[in-house]
């Protein structure tokens, strides 16, 4: 079956029941049908769960299954009778039509409805989209009606959105016609997911926080030079206005009824690729452990769960789940995508140092305990589980084995076990670099220690962009490195464990909303293009109303 199948042939508990669960009142949920609804997060107790990360080695372009995993380890977890709760990213519309599909987890390991969540589910998506794109009006409305700011049209930095891989809006020139059409420019769009508007409501406290943040959001710069925020425009009220049900997360359900709070959903790479600050403390005053993920690799969407979402909210993980499956590890020794479902030990074994590099950063850097979840395909052999299971296990290392593609909460009960040993003490958690570093000695930090490179190089400009950077006060903030996600270093096609290597930054922009500075390691695409053949080809609806071809 497929999983959308799978997802529809499933028997749904009411919304009411599943924030029964939780203890949530009935007053404090806002049902959109019945299997969905906001959250009141305002109106909750004290936080009390633990909080567990699961993240991965470095993917391949499938992915490396973590929502799949994060879901079966949770519904594993109620199985025993543990008051869990789910806290992820909600998915964009961009990968649901294009390459990569829904992102609600996949066979018996599922969060429902599956074509809610994956298409417009309560309107976040759209939210954020207007929000962002009413910011770029009142810029431009500004400009035309006699330019009171002063703005310098050569520097606006404020890009409009849309939650669509659309090629054609990457590089465009807008703004023609004539005076009274706007100014023209060359723009770009981005995607949803890679709008500032997106993480800065992803770290946000509360409302009273949002507003704060978005008043301090950079729009463009004077002709002078001077920093021209989104306060200046007057908008702050308005925008938030239209954030105001965008910032409640959302309440949905696993196949198998276990609680899932989903909201928000930042590109892992020029933003911190975690679901709300709101969402996971909402979830950490609900149940008593709390099982999120963080996007792409341990190398980013990890690190940046630890050096800007935890160092921001304050947030301690008890432990973190590393899921690797056996055919990502034979691509990162060297194996042919077209032979990753043949049995080739050898390469196998030379994978394993790509593992080994992620053990190293979370138990020595950030101190913290892991298990290595072996995610299971169905052309894995038992050989092949048992070679890596000998490998941690010789490391010292908790492993188990994850079948829950196939069997649900019932094939992660190993694994929630060797959670569940490891969440039992205390840890010494800590960050990659405190909060007086100098921009430039935090980058390298990231690098040295994270990506177990030799240096960092600048190009042109850069260094001198970092010291503006912290001239108008922007030092105490910490970096996002946006990098591939499919290697440790800057070149994706560096797999494995890479040594002798430096990472380039070629820009630098500093994210005042969301509170961080992004320092670029390569081309970064913020506005995807669709695939040759698009996912969205394959979608259809029956006369019933019933979606089919979703995955």
């Amino acid at each position: 079956m497929q999983d959308i199948e799978i997802a529809q042939s499933a028997k749904l508990e009411s919304i009411y029941r599943i924030a029964e669960k939780l203890g949530i009142d009935e007053d404090l949920i806002e049902p959109y049908g019945k299997y969905k609804a906001k959250i009141d997060y305002t109106k909750l107790g004290e936080e009390k769960g633990k909080l567990v990360l699961v993240t991965a080695i470095n993917p391949t372009p499938e992915g490396e299954g973590k929502t799949t995993v994060s879901i079966g380890l949770a519904d594993a977890l109620s199985r025993k009778g543990i008051k869990t709760a789910l806290a992820l990213r909600e998915p964009s519309l961009g990968p649901v039509f294009g390459l990569k599909g829904g992102a609600t987890g996949g066979g018996y390991s599922q969060i429902v409805p599956m074509e809610d969540i994956n298409l417009h589910f309560t309107g976040d998506m759209h939210a954020i989209t207007s929000a962002n794109n009413l910011i770029a009006a009142m810029l431009d409305n500004s400009i035309e009606q006699g330019n009171p700011l002063n703005i310098d049209p050569r520097k606006v930095y404020w890009r409009r959105c849309i939650d669509m891989n659309d090629r054609q809006l990457r590089y465009i020139v807008s703004g023609l016609g004539g005076k009274s059409n706007g100014t023209p420019r060359e723009e770009s769009f981005d995607i949803t997911a890679a709008s500032e508007i997106m993480a800065t409501l992803c770290l946000a406290e509360n409302l009273q926080d949002l507003k704060k943040r978005i008043d301090r959001l950079i729009a463009a710069r004077t002709n002078s030079g001077e920093l021209i925020r989104v306060k200046d425009l007057k908008v702050t009220g308005a925008v938030c206005a239209l954030l105001k049900d965008a910032l409640k997360p959302n309440l949905v359900q696993t196949l198998e009824g276990t609680p899932a709070i989903v909201h928000g959903g930042p590109f892992a790479n020029i933003a911190h690729g975690c679901n709300s600050v709101i969402a996971t403390r909402t979830a950490l005053k609900l149940a008593d452990v709390v099982i999120t993920e963080a996007g792409f690799g341990a190398d980013l969407g990890a690190e940046k769960f630890v050096d800007i979402k935890c160092r921001a909210a304050g947030l301690k993980p008890s432990a973190v789940v590393l899921v690797a499956s056996i055919r990502v590890l034979k691509s990162h020794g060297g194996a042919d995508r077209k032979t990753l479902s043949e049995e080739n030990t050898e390469e196998l074994r030379k994978g394993l140092g790509n593992l080994d590099s992620h053990i190293s950063n979370i138990t020595t850097v950030w101190k913290l305990p892991v298990v290595v979840a072996i995610n299971r395909f169905t052309d894995d052999r038992d050989s092949e589980i048992e070679l890596v299971e000998r490998h941690c296990k010789e490391k010292g290392i908790a492993v188990a084995l994850a079948d829950v593609w196939a069997n649900g909460g019932k094939g992660g009960m190993e694994l929630a076990d060797a959670v569940l040993k490891e969440i039992e003490e205390d840890n010494n958690f800590t960050l990659t670099y405190p909060d007086e570093l100098p921009l430039r000695e935090k980058i390298e930090a990231v690098a040295k220690r994270i990506y177990h490179a030799d240096g960092v190089i600048y190009s042109p400009g850069v260094l001198k962009k970092l010291r503006k950077a912290e001239e108008e006060g922007f030092a105490s903030y910490p970096v996002c490195v946006a990098k591939t996600q499919y290697s440790f270093s800057d070149d994706p096609k560096k797999t494995g464990a890479p040594e002798n290597f430096s990472i380039t930054i070629r820009d630098i922009k500093v994210s005042a909303g969301a509170g961080f500075v992004v320092a670029y390691a390569g081309e970064i695409m913020t506005m995807p293009g669709l695939p040759k053949v698009p996912a969205a080809t394959k979608i259809d609806i029956q006369d019933d109303g019933t979606i089919t071809g979703l995955s």
